[in-house]
């Protein structure tokens, strides 16, 4: 007699409709957080991918009306725990408590971050038309301060003070616009 061995995976119950929602709609959120954590892009999206295979496997012992943020973030944490097991022998880690502080600060919730993205958005249109152009040429997938002041012919230290005060100038900014939301 010839049977088939059953695999695992065809009898976890597919998540319902409002998971698959909670799920798609933290994926930006959870990114931001393990980039975060992690540092690197790359490596984000090892962890992200990881982190949802977790979630997916693990969705019916999520308690609906939960915080789904909340439950994501704490898998999310173990992974990225697991990652830094694996690469420990890497020259640069971070202290526990510079990690602690840095998952506090995205600890926030899915509309406090929606508030803080409209406030910067907001902020930049403010800039001068020179600073915004030099914010967005860094940000620009690939670019660096160096490739930025190579592009515009300026030495590499200008380029640098010039992004740490705007950067400056859009921090104040952004917590000033807050503060008057409160």
């Amino acid at each position: 007699m010839n049977t088939k061995e059953q695999n695992p995976a065809d009898s976890i119950t597919p998540p319902g409709e409002e998971f698959i929602q909670l799920f798609t709609q933290a994926q930006r959120v959870l990114y931001l957080f393990i980039l975060s954590q992690v540092g690197k892009v790359q490596a984000a999206e090892e962890i992200l991918q990881e982190t949802n295979l977790v979630i997916w496997s693990k969705s019916s012992s999520f308690e609906m009306g939960s915080s789904f943020i909340a439950w994501v973030r704490q898998i999310a944490v173990y992974e990225v725990l697991k990652w830094k097991q694996k690469r420990s022998r890497e020259k640069l880690t971070f202290s526990g408590e510079f990690m602690n502080t840095i998952a506090e600060r995205f600890s926030e919730t899915p509309e406090q971050i929606e508030l803080r993205q409209l406030a910067l958005e907001n902020c930049l249109k403010k800039l001068t038309d020179q600073d915004r152009e030099l914010i967005e040429k860094r940000y620009q997938p690939g670019m660096n301060g160096k490739s930025v002041a190579s592009d515009l012919g300026r030495p590499p230290n200008s380029v640098y003070q010039s992004l740490g005060r705007i950067r400056k100038v859009l921090q104040d900014c952004v917590e000033r616009s807050l503060a008057l939301e409160n």
